[in-house]
C-alpha cells in the first residue's frame, strides 16, 4: 500500500509552502501524495496561482503524513473551526505531522505542538510560544513525529529531510541531484541574520499590524482546543 502523504491547501496560502514539498514527495518511491482542502476543487493561493484539491476533508484518505503551508491565508484558517477539526483528528492519527512556515501556527492552533520545539518564518517565531510550544530558528526542525521548516523556500530543505526520513538517505539524495536543488542566491539577505538591519527592520514594521491580530487570532483558537 503506497505511502499516503496529504498537503493541506486553503485560500491565500503561499503555494511555494505546498508546491515545494510537492515536488520532492511526488518523487519519493511508493508514495502518493495528495491535495486537499475543505472544498474539493480550485484554490486560489496569496498571488493569484491556482491550486487543485482532489479531496474535501471527508473524502480524504488515510494519511501518513500530514503536511500544513503557510501564508496570509493562514489568518482566516485560524478562524475556521473545520480546518482545524481537520488537522487536529488527522495530525494525530499520522506517522508525521509536518508544516512550512507559517503553517505551523496552524499546528499549535489544533493543539498538536505543545511541548515540543518548532521552528516557522522569522517574523512569527514568538508566536510559537502561544501555542505551548519551543520556538527554534533554524530551516527544519524535527521533534519526534514533528517536523516544522522555516519560511517559504525552507518547505524544499523540510521536505528532502522528511523523504530521507521515509524512503532513506539514498532516495532523498538522488531527489535532491534530479531536482538539481543547489542554493546560490545571488544576494545575502535570507535571514535577520544576514541582511541588513534597516531591511530587516523595515519588514518588521509593516507587519506589525498583521502580526498583532495573528496573534489574537492564535490565542483565540487555541484556547478552544
Amino acid at each position: 500500500m503506497p505511502l499516503s502523504i496529504g498537503i493541506l491547501l486553503f485560500p491565500r496560502m503561499t503555494q511555494l509552502d505546498a508546491t515545494g514539498p510537492y515536488e520532492v514527495f511526488s518523487r519519493v518511491p511508493g508514495a502518493a501524495v495528495h491535495l486537499v482542502a475543505e472544498h474539493a476543487g480550485p484554490v486560489r493561493t496569496e498571488h493569484g496561482l491556482t491550486v487543485i484539491a482532489e479531496h474535501d476533508f471527508a473524502s480524504a484518505p488515510h494519511l501518513d503524513v500530514l503536511c500544513v503551508p503557510g501564508g496570509p491565508g493562514v489568518d482566516d484558517a485560524l478562524e475556521r473551526g473545520p480546518l482545524l477539526d481537520f488537522v487536529q483528528e488527522r495530525g494525530a492519527a499520522a506517522r508525521w505531522v509536518t508544516s512550512v512556515c507559517t503553517g505551523s501556527l496552524i499546528l499549535g492552533a489544533a493543539g498538536l505542538l505543545r511541548g515540543r520545539r518548532a521552528t516557522t518564518h522569522w517574523l512569527s517565531l514568538d508566536l510559537l510560544a502561544r501555542c505551548g510550544a519551543t520556538a527554534v530558528e533554524a530551516r527544519v526542525v524535527r521533534d519526534g513525529p514533528v517536523i516544522t521548516g522555516g519560511g517559504v523556500t525552507a518547505g524544499i530543505d523540510f521536505a528532502l529531510e522528511v523523504a530521507a526520513e521515509i524512503a532513506g538517505r539514498d532516495a532523498a539524495e538522488r531527489i535532491q541531484l534530479i531536482i538539481e536543488y543547489a542554493p546560490d542566491p545571488p544576494l545575502d539577505a535570507g535571514t535577520p541574520r544576514r541582511a541588513r538591519p534597516e531591511i530587516t527592520a523595515s519588514l518588521r514594521a509593516g507587519r506589525s499590524e498583521l502580526h498583532a491580530r495573528r496573534a489574537e487570532r492564535i490565542d483565540r483558537a487555541f484556547a478552544q482546543r
